[in-house]
């Protein structure tokens, strides 16, 4: 087989591999813009799983088939990539994660509610689809009620901290009035003399199927996970039977490395108890004339002054921020986004039980930009100091350059494109992004500053905390105790933090491994370089091959500067 022949075999592969991806998450594939399956939902049953991981196997199979001696570059880490991802997603496949997923961020309840406010019908044909998926919808909830039933069935309990919070969003959810939700008023066709009877049947199948189904769902939280569920001296994974395996399991898969729960316990300590006291004394003397961490915590955390009045203030800084940015990205980075970036309200039914932020990517047929959620509950706890960091860290120079610039990286397989995966790379891009902002002379002051010191703060006690639940056995309180001290965050930020990370186990990790990877690399590069250091070159590299593991991002900046970075 020829060069080319192999080349061509394994873009046939990715083609395949994607393709099946998409038709099996008919929700993200309209989310992409992608509206062949806008009829459909996800299957997650346990028999649609296994068919899949019998496809996943066939597939793994032909890629490792090829030989990467035959490869270029490119397609050498195209196919060290599929493996992997594949690998990843036959693993948990194979430890049954579906089960333990009806937490507040990954329940399927989550997912249709944070996706239902983005969903578009922008022809008649989509418009007739979108109708049909209602009932698939219902169908799609009931399943998933299943899987957490056959976790329970094998002892496999969720915390119940988690289920409390995904009762609430979907009590929220069914609290709201019919005529604002977001099922029955998502976009449809412009123009379309067919709207308005389309609309009433929409409103109707939404009430009389899928807002049911809702409620089938939250009595299957309420009545049956809740009473079984792990309580808060017991919420980590080290309390179940499999912990041990499923927790290692979720670190590779969110890191991407070879990394275990104490080398990162470690790790983290000494950034939150070391490092970054040290950064927050130096700062804090400038802003607030005291280096004692303490003081400065205090200060961030009652001074009213720092607080904000209105919602309408956080919306203002954020535009403020992302304005800035967008000016002056072209200075610090050569490929730059065709997508623009959107900055929206969190939707209020989900405010109570999400971050303060968090980023959609454009869809693929340019119908829909980046998105920027920000979230305005309860705005008077909320920092001014964190806004900036938080929006770089989402926005720009963070996910919403990353991820729009893998999107319409063309010329590479879809997967590489348009998958998710490879959490360290994308949010150690993200945490990166935030002390990048400082050099981009975004910060305004040293307020800015010691918010972008919080943020790192926040990722730093990440790697102590998931580590100390999941593997250590931490309580609940213990935790929020922990970074309650080390990172000044209100107290309802770091409930609804620690809470994620119970429901996440492992996600977590990604931010700090990732900025250290990425920062590590760019101080080797300077090295070898000298002053052929290029940091729009470096951003590029970085950047230019779309969504990459942490050993093959190792790879492109060593090559890049010479072997030697």
């Amino acid at each position: 087989m020829t060069a080319d022949q192999t080349s061509t075999t394994l873009q046939s592969i990715a083609d395949e591999y994607w393709d099946a991806v998409v038709e099996s998450r008919p929700l993200y594939a309209s989310l992409l813009g992608d509206h062949r399956f806008d009829d459909r939902a996800d299957d997650v049953s346990a028999d649609a799983e296994q068919a899949r991981r019998r496809l996943w196997t066939q597939l793994r199979e032909r890629a490792a088939a090829i030989a990467p001696d035959s490869l270029d570059e490119t397609d050498t880490v195209t196919r060290e990539l599929l493996i992997g991802e594949l690998d990843d997603t036959i693993r948990a496949i194979d430890l049954r994660v579906a089960e333990l997923t009806s937490d507040q961020m990954q329940g399927a309840h989550a997912e249709l509610l944070m996706s239902a406010g983005q969903l578009q019908a922008p022809e008649p044909d989509h418009a007739r689809m979108a109708l049909a998926r209602i009932d698939e919808f219902a169908r799609h909830l009931d399943q998933a009620a299943q899987r957490y039933r056959e976790g329970l069935a094998a002892g496999r309990t969720p915390a119940r901290i988690v289920v409390s919070r995904s009762r609430s969003q979907v009590e929220g959810y069914l609290a709201t009035d019919l005529g604002a939700d977001p099922f029955v008023s998502l976009a449809g066709p412009d123009a379309w003399d067919g709207e308005a009877a389309w609309r009433a049947d929409l409103a109707a199948a939404v009430r009389d199927t899928l807002r049911p189904a809702f409620a089938r769902y939250r009595d299957a939280l309420t009545t049956e996970l809740y009473p079984a569920a792990r309580d808060d001296d017991h919420p980590g994974l080290v309390h179940l039977s499999d912990g041990a395996e499923l927790y290692q399991a979720l670190i590779h898969h969110h890191t991407g490395l070879p990394l275990t729960a104490d080398e990162l316990h470690e790790i983290g300590l000494d950034q939150a108890t070391r490092v970054l006291p040290a950064e927050f004394a130096e700062v804090g003397e400038r802003a607030f004339g005291t280096p004692k961490v303490a003081e400065i915590f205090d200060r961030l955390l009652t001074d009213t002054a720092l607080r904000y009045q209105t919602a309408d203030e956080i919306l203002d800084d954020a535009r403020g921020c992302l304005a800035k940015a967008t000016a002056v990205m072209g200075a610090w980075f050569g490929i730059v986004p065709e997508a623009a970036c959107e900055l929206v309200a969190v939707p209020d039914y989900l405010a109570a039980d999400v971050p303060p932020a968090y980023y959609m990517p454009p869809a693929t047929d340019g119908s829909r930009p980046g998105t920027y959620f920000v979230n305005l509950r309860e705005p008077t706890e909320r920092s001014r100091p964190q806004t900036a960091s938080v929006a770089y860290h989402e926005a720009i120079p963070g996910h919403h350059l990353q991820l729009a610039i893998a999107a319409e990286r063309s010329d590479l397989p879809a997967f590489r494109r348009l998958s998710l995966g490879h959490n360290a790379y994308i949010e150690g891009w993200g945490l990166y992004a935030e002390r990048l902002a400082d050099e981009m002379g975004l910060y305004e002051d040293d307020l800015d500053r010691l918010g972008m010191l919080a943020s790192d703060a926040w990722r730093a006690c990440r790697l102590v905390v998931d580590t100390g639940l999941h593997a250590r056995g931490w309580t609940r309180q213990r935790a929020i105790d922990f970074m309650s001290e080390y990172a000044p965050l209100e107290p309802d930020t770091v409930a609804v933090e620690v809470d994620r990370y119970i429901g996440m186990p492992g996600q977590a990790l990604s931010y700090k491994v990732g900025q250290r990877e990425i920062l590590t690399l760019r101080e080797q590069a300077r090295t070898a370089l000298g002053a052929r250091f290029d940091i729009k070159a470096f951003h590029d590299v970085v950047l230019g091959a779309a969504t990459v593991s942490l050993p093959v991002l190792r790879r492109r900046v060593t090559d890049w500067a010479g072997g030697t970075a």
